[in-house]
């Protein structure tokens, strides 16, 4: 089945790295307004997930979440978690080491659509 979420090689080597420095570690899109709307890398217990947050997979052995109200624009997407050279968000674990990640989108297919609808509604 087709994976809502997805990570390049390059950001799979960063995450391993952020492992290695920090333990565990999950992932939250944010939702827009100050770091706009960027993946978030956090110690695994240390970010409180909410009951509207969506958990759309794991990358690289870490858990990946979205608020619910942003699912709804973007369900229709892959997300592909990518890290590039850059300033990265002032709370995300990534920010030190002088990179950020990014989220790229591909839209999923009919097919990939019917496929994931048909896998939440037997949830």
């Amino acid at each position: 089945m087709v994976a809502r979420v997805e990570v390049t090689a390059k950001a799979e080597q960063m995450i391993a790295q952020l492992k290695a420095q920090h333990g565990p570690l999950m992932f939250h899109q944010s939702g827009g307004c100050c770091d706009g709307s960027a993946p978030m890398c956090y110690p695994a217990n240390e970010f409180r997930i909410g009951g509207e947050d969506v958990r759309l997979g794991r990358i690289a052995g870490c858990d990946f979440y979205i608020g619910a109200a942003q699912f709804e624009y973007w369900r229709h997407t892959q997300l592909i978690i990518d890290v590039v050279p850059g300033r990265g968000a002032g709370f995300s674990l990534e920010a030190p080491e002088g990179v950020r990640f990014l989220t790229r989108s591909r839209v999923f297919s009919d097919e990939e659509v019917a496929e994931l609808e048909a896998a939440e509604s037997t949830q």
